[in-house]
């Protein structure tokens, strides 16, 4: 997950108009990964966030000094920690290189606090005291990360807040990224310093008026949004959003969003947990909000377009050189072979590993089939009658691997060696494939709203059709909970699919089975439709697996 959603988190934390999510759970859910093209069906990836390189010339009069820090100040962690509890668990017993370097250049200090290094990940805590030069409520960089002795920058996620009592952010830089020795000489490397502040731009947006409305905005790296809104069952408003840039750096680190105001100037709250960033077909940004109808509609309601805006740039490179060892968390931690097939998971799935740190414990599951997913919602992993949360992480380059990660809140690999270990999970999603049958036959194809039924599976669903704009819209949903929703719709033109382009984007198991393709240019009258998959969900589902027996 990018920086940018945990800033978001941040954000949402302390916003009167907008819910918190669980993003963590979303971003790993978005089923941006399964959409299917016309040309040749492949799997659409998702747009790379990944930052350009760009060459740093360091001029020669710049003072650029590293030093260690001398002065006694005490850093409170434990607010930017409440997502990595393994690490605020190992910062209390007393774990974690000391490194304390700083490196000051144009007024700006860059300082390495502390390292964790180990079978698992490196965890660095840092904070930067941008002096004279803050601007605005935030920073980001253009890189961050780790160089080994050849060069090559090591990337991975980071995430900072401001301290007010100390005039500093607070941040940690994270990676995968393991020393494959005990020891190894390294640099932390930031470059280009960004200064965030917010941006509004009003909109004109009608919401009584069905059409697509497209608005220029040509600022502050902002091209246009074009906002769509579809009536939902219940008396909501589905807007849907997409914005273009004119700046890359925007795009990348921006959260673009709309927001709804009454009358009265207050803010109007989502009716369900939208969804932010999601990349476009064209590799735009994507939104999608739910609003109450007669909220969203109401005499006097005005409409923001919010983003980050910059303030402000300090270029060059701030760099610590620092020896990371995992020799002090490597003394208590153990990896374990494993054999425990995990039947209810399809694709031929076993737990073969288990690796226990002071920070964290890891499951590795393999998959006789590639990209089979963990058919589960929720892991909860009990040590001794101690429940630690875990999330699913797949595993980079590795589509046999599946990985559940447990941060280690408040044990000890020593205390958990000694203790009997279960997997529990709950809330089962299956994912079924379609077959060659088409499931439903739209008829008498017009801009007039049409329903029909049908049923996938033995599962009753209902289909709303019409055209907009010029496109056909179909959307599906069912009555029965059960019934997670259709994923993708595709038409046959000779032998070849024609697939819909998703116009909600799916969030995996998160309870609603609403579903809508878009049809770009069609000007067809009827149209057999078939399904490539469907899901089916039980939230009640749970599953034990014992890994072992306590000593």
């Amino acid at each position: 997950m990018e920086r940018l959603e945990n800033q978001m988190k941040d954000q949402m934390k302390h916003s009167n108009t907008v819910p918190y999510p669980d993003f963590d759970r979303m971003w790993s859910s978005i089923q941006q990964g399964e959409l299917r093209t016309a040309a040749g069906g492949e799997l659409a990836a998702p747009r790379s966030r990944s930052r350009k390189r760009t060459a740093i010339a360091v001029s020669l009069s710049v003072a650029l000094m590293a030093t260690p820090v001398y002065a006694a100040v005490t850093y409170d962690w434990s607010n930017l920690l409440s997502f990595r509890a393994g690490i605020e668990t190992a910062l209390e017993q007393g774990l974690g290189q000391t490194i304390e370097q700083s490196v000051t250049r144009d007024g700006i200090t860059l300082t390495l606090h502390t390292a964790f290094t180990d079978e698992n990940r490196t965890f660095l805590l840092y904070s930067l005291d941008p002096g004279a030069s803050a601007k605005g409520k935030s920073v980001s960089f253009e890189n961050i990360g780790l160089k080994d002795a050849n060069g090559k920058l090591i990337k991975g996620y980071y995430y900072h807040q401001w301290n007010e009592e100390l005039q500093v952010f607070q941040g940690y830089f994270e990676t995968d990224w393991v020393l494959n020795e005990r020891q190894a000489e390294m640099e932390f490397v930031v470059e280009n310093i960004r200064f965030i502040g917010d941006g509004s731009q009003t909109i004109a947006f009608r919401p009584d008026h069905p059409e697509t409305q497209t608005f220029e905005i040509q600022k502050d790296g902002i091209g246009t949004v074009t906002l769509q809104s579809f009536d939902q069952p219940g008396d909501k408003v589905l807007l849907n959003s997409v914005i273009t840039f004119t700046d890359p750096a925007v795009q990348s680190n921006s959260w673009v969003r709309i927001e709804a105001t009454d009358k009265e100037g207050a803010g109007i709250k989502e009716t369900e947990t939208p969804v932010f960033g999601a990349p476009g077909a064209s590799g735009n940004y994507t939104s999608q909000q739910v609003f109450s109808a007669a909220s969203l509609r109401a005499e006097g309601t005005t409409f923001q377009l919010k983003y980050e805006r910059t303030l402000g740039t300090a270029d060059g490179t701030w760099s610590l050189g620092t020896s990371l060892s995992k020799k002090q968390l490597e003394d208590s931690s153990f990896k374990e072979e494993l054999n425990i097939p995990f039947t209810e998971v399809p694709g031929g799935t076993k737990i073969t590993e288990m690796i226990v740190t002071p920070t964290q414990v890891r499951l590795v599951l393999t998959h006789e089939e590639k990209f089979t997913r963990a058919h589960y919602m929720n892991y909860k992993l009990d040590v001794g009658g101690k429940l630690l949360n875990g999330n699913v992480w797949t595993v980079p380059n590795q589509s046999n691997k599946t990985e559940l990660r447990f941060e280690m809140a408040g044990l000890t690999p020593e205390s958990l060696a000694q203790q009997p270990l279960t997997l529990i999970a709950n809330h089962r999603v299956d994912e079924h494939k379609g077959d060659d049958n088409p499931v439903v036959r739209l008829t008498g194809i017009s801009t007039e709203r049409q329903t029909v039924s049908s049923s996938i599976g033995g599962y009753p669903v209902t289909w709303t059709y019409y055209m907009k704009d010029g496109n056909l819209y179909v959307e599906s949903s069912s009555t029965d909970s059960a019934f997670g929703g259709v994923n993708q719709t595709y038409y046959l033109d000779g032998k070849d699919r024609e697939y819909g382009r998703p116009a909600i984007l799916g969030v995996f198991g998160d309870g609603n089975n609403q579903h809508m393709d878009v049809y770009e240019n069609y000007t067809g009258t009827e149209q057999e439709l078939y399904i490539y998959n469907y899901t089916t969900t039980q939230p009640d589902d749970e599953l034990r697996v014992p890994i072992r027996q306590g000593k």
